[in-house]
């Protein structure tokens, strides 16, 4: 009887020289913690402090580019975060600095677009998609940057509308015989700033890692409805939440949006963010009263102080807070919240800790409903698995669909050498897998703009790196 195999071999980065990584060393994937991994269909970045390298782990040839970011010398900047922004056409790599710097680039090798979010170390960049609603086919898509007690919000059409911007000028530059020259100080100054939010989440000390798990109601204390009635004398505010529709002259639109914190401090914590940056119900009025006379104050002086003005490049200013309300923290000393992975959906996520425990965590209820012990620098993945036993021994022809799949967590226990993958919620354990001592569990980042009824599904899957063999598979999605 033949030995069953769970994980099918796709590609290989061993024909790429990536002796500046470490390569050749035995555990040099897995051993470098300044070593980064960033996994696309048929496309891998690696990173050290310094530099990045994006392979085509499907191509023979393999080496696609070379990045070696314009990094600060003075204040020891390096690379923290990489992450994939992949669009339908076009794809681009995401870098986040060890001064708060977002870098993207495109495949070539060219900066596409720099911007300061915070002065801080960018922990992770978090590429995800959430539906807004069970029947509708629409994603809440977004960037998320993770900082030590901060977190960045960017949506994902507005970068899509910068890259197409890139593309297209980039399309057309190749076509001009000769291309405009521009210096490092030019290119600083035409890199526009994409929106975007920022909260301070550091009410219980600076976080380990972070996400935003998606939409959440409002407080039920928020007012819905202002009037604000200006006089000679005095500026006075009304709370018109009793008075009849007629009257209404304005509503609160603005959405929150749940995060949950991991840290020494305090092992989870939730808040809820809002999209007002505003800090009290004055400032709230303020802010639209006042823009439109500070507006045409402040355009006037421009027009008379312009021509006394010398032209100085000013240093890059992060925007201030938006509203950060903390909900609950969980501290359980000497414990301490390590990585954390979001399911799909936003509605679970697996927190590994310092005492070798992983938490399952709801993010609705804001409850551990899981709990595993003896997990040691484990690290965690969702995936899906094709249990409908109909669904796995039918014919070729039948493409499964999504409720032929459910969710599952891969756990990867390096000192145990294994791979375990467990049914979720409260499932049992489907699968144990040997794995060598060198390797790491990769996802594929998440696909802006993906129909959620696209046929055939494509599951949620696993991938498996032999760092010392340079070999890439894929975990199988049946359990036969």
């Amino acid at each position: 009887m033949s030995k069953r195999t769970h994980t099918t071999e796709v590609g290989s980065i061993a024909c790429t020289d990536l002796s500046d990584l470490g390569a050749g060393k035995e555990g040099w994937l897995v051993n470098d913690p300044n070593l980064l991994c960033a996994l696309d269909m048929h496309t891998i970045a690696l990173a050290n402090r310094y530099q990045t390298v994006i392979i085509n782990w499907a191509d023979p040839e393999g080496l696609v580019a070379k990045i070696r970011p314009e990094l600060s010398p003075i204040a020891s900047e390096y690379i923290t975060a990489i992450e994939w922004l992949v669009f339908e056409e076009m794809r681009a790599l995401a870098v986040g600095t060890s001064r708060g710097y977002f870098l993207v680039y495109d495949l070539k090798g060219d900066l596409v677009h720099r911007q300061l979010i915070h002065p801080g170390r960018i922990l992770k960049l978090r590429v995800r998609g959430s539906r807004r609603d069970l029947t509708q086919d629409t994603a809440e898509e977004e960037v998320c940057v993770v900082m030590p007690g901060v977190l960045a919000r960017f949506d994902g059409s507005e970068i899509q509308k910068m890259l197409q911007r890139w593309f297209q000028d980039s399309n057309s530059n190749f076509w001009d015989q000769k291309p405009k020259q521009r210096d490092s100080e030019d290119l600083e100054n035409s890199y526009e700033r994409l929106p975007h939010q920022l909260w301070n989440v550091s009410k219980y000390g600076p976080c380990a890692d972070a996400a935003i798990t998606g939409l959440m109601p409002p407080p039920l204390m928020e007012v819905q409805v202002i009037i604000c009635f200006l006089n000679s004398d005095s500026l006075q505010f009304l709370c018109l939440d009793s008075m009849p529709a007629a009257f209404i002259v304005g509503q609160s639109s603005q959405r929150y949006f749940c995060a949950v914190t991991i840290g020494e401090d305090s092992v989870i914590s939730a808040f809820r963010l809002s999209e007002d940056r505003s800090r009290s119900l004055v400032g709230a009025i303020l802010s639209k009263v006042v823009p439109a006379t500070f507006s045409t104050i402040s355009s006037l002086s421009k027009m008379i102080w312009r021509s006394e003005q010398s032209p100085k490049k000013s240093e890059p200013k992060p925007q201030s807070f938006a509203r950060a309300s903390p909900l609950t923290c969980l501290k359980d000393h000497p414990r301490k919240g390590e990585r954390l992975t979001l399911s799909p959906s936003g509605s679970l996520a697996a927190i590994t800790d310092s005492l070798g425990r992983i938490l399952l965590l709801d993010t609705q209820a804001l409850v551990v409903v899981r709990l595993w012990k003896g997990y040691r620098d484990a690290s965690c993945v969702f995936m899906e698995m094709l249990v409908n036993k109909d669904a796995a021994t039918s014919s070729a022809y039948y493409a499964p669909v999504k409720s032929d799949y459910c969710l599952c967590l891969a756990i990867h226990a390096p000192r145990k050498g294994i791979i375990e993958v467990w049914q979720m919620r409260t499932g049992p354990r489907l699968l144990t897998i040997q794995c060598a001592k060198g390797s790491k569990i990769l996802q594929p980042t998440y696909r802006f703009g993906s129909s959620m009824a696209s046929s055939p599904y494509v599951p949620l899957e696993v991938f498996l790196l032999n760092g010392d063999s340079g070999q890439l598979s894929v975990l199988n999605r049946s359990l036969s």
